[in-house]
């Protein structure tokens, strides 16, 4: 099978690479708050971007604000490098936003921490700074954490603890990446908030539900209702009842179809049979593509749930 994550076994490990970008990268640290490593002092020039940095935009308003204030406090907090070889260049990790906005503030010289970085250290920290960004849609966000288990093997518990969040907002926000393109691109345009798209998870026709919100300017609570509102006399409602039982799904089980729609990336519904152990799991694929995976995924599952 293609490897598809990039998993370093003990490595460095998730946690120091959090404590080397300091959980704040696009915030200056308070005066009161000394830098534990003193940092090294570098000119702006032999400094360059990573060429894989995810973050490809970069607001000039953004910056001229940052400017502003590194001017007048200077830059209070390092920036992350790794020496490139054979050169007096380095390349930097974490903290490109403020190197930019540091010539914006004509300083020729900022703090810096050298770090021995490898290819995927230098990506997965990236990712991780990014994740701190205030400006980030939960789609954004999503995906940030998508990659992060994807590529580099973390599972939620993990980035949960690191980067001091709960297991459910990170389990609740890839459950968005279960939506489709359609309705993620609402939520990234700001028209549907996080709360608005949740409700949507677990519907069969969850774009027709996202116009329909949008078009009427709906509140969460609203859109709720509209989820449990009935397609049409004596059907059962969409996503949150069984097809033929009628009965309202527990919130378990909801839960459990967003898990496993998140985790595949398909859309799931569970219908089981009121008071007894059977039901029927059903997985919507997109593609051909999805078939084959989902094909694979259940073959390499024994009956007893190992790996």
């Amino acid at each position: 099978m293609e490897k598809k994550m990039e998993r370093r076994g003990l490595g460095r490990g998730l946690s120091a690479l959090m404590a080397d970008i300091n959980l704040a990268p696009n915030t200056q640290t308070a005066p009161d708050q000394p830098i534990a490593r003193k940092p090294d002092i570098l000119p702006v020039e032999r400094l360059q971007p990573n060429p894989n940095q995810p973050r490809r935009s970069f607001s000039p308003e953004s910056l001229e604000d940052l400017a502003k204030s590194l001017s007048q406090k200077g830059v209070l907090q390092p920036l992350i490098v790794r020496p490139l070889a054979d050169s007096t260049q380095y390349e930097i990790v974490a903290g490109e936003r403020r190197w930019r906005a540091a010539q914006i503030a004509r300083l020729h010289e900022v703090p810096v921490l050298i770090r021995e970085f490898d290819d995927t250290e230098v990506l997965e920290v990236a990712i991780i700074e990014n994740i701190q960004r205030s400006d980030l849609n939960s789609i954004e966000e999503a995906l940030a954490f998508r990659q992060l288990m994807d590529r580099f093997g973390h599972t939620q518990e993990r980035l949960a603890e690191a980067l001091s969040k709960s297991r459910s907002y990170i389990a609740n926000l890839l459950r968005l990446l279960s939506l489709p393109e359609d309705v993620q691109a609402l939520v990234k345009d700001g028209k549907l908030s996080a709360g608005h798209a949740r409700a949507l998870i677990t519907t069969p026709n969850p774009s027709e539900l996202a116009r329909q919100v949008v078009e009427n300017g709906l509140s969460v609570r609203e859109t709720e209702d509209l989820v449990r509102k009935p397609a049409a006399p004596g059907t059962a409602t969409p996503g949150r009842k069984g097809k033929s039982s009628g009965f309202e799904k527990d919130p378990d089980t909801r839960a459990l179809e967003a898990d496993l729609s998140a985790n595949l990336k398909m859309g799931v519904s569970i219908n089981h049979e009121p008071g007894g152990e059977r039901g029927v799991l059903s997985v919507r694929y997109n593609s051909l593509d999805d078939l084959d995976l989902l094909c694979r995924v259940l073959s390499l599952t024994p009956r007893d749930g190992s790996i």
